[in-house]
């Protein structure tokens, strides 16, 4: 089940991210990578910045939303060089 929820969490946040950073998204299969790249990415960065926001499923997109915008701002940067 875990597999199961870190997948929909990575999808729900590859998607939100690809709607921030326009322009950004990577279809369905990539946005779920970026989504949990994401994810990874937020649970050691936001802790290093003193940002805790609670413990739920809203949290865990929330993250995992914030670590892929981070990673999709990071690849459209390395895109144009």
């Amino acid at each position: 089940m875990g597999i199961v929820a870190a997948l929909i969490i990575g999808a729900i946040a590859g998607w939100l991210a690809g709607k921030i950073v326009h322009g950004a998204g990577f279809g369905l299969v990539g946005n779920i990578v970026v989504g949990i790249i994401g994810s990874l990415v937020a649970s050691w960065l936001l802790p290093q910045l003193g940002i805790g926001l609670g413990g739920s499923a809203f949290r865990d997109i929330v993250n995992a939303t914030i670590g892929a915008v981070i990673v999709l701002v990071i690849l459209s940067l390395i895109k144009r060089a």
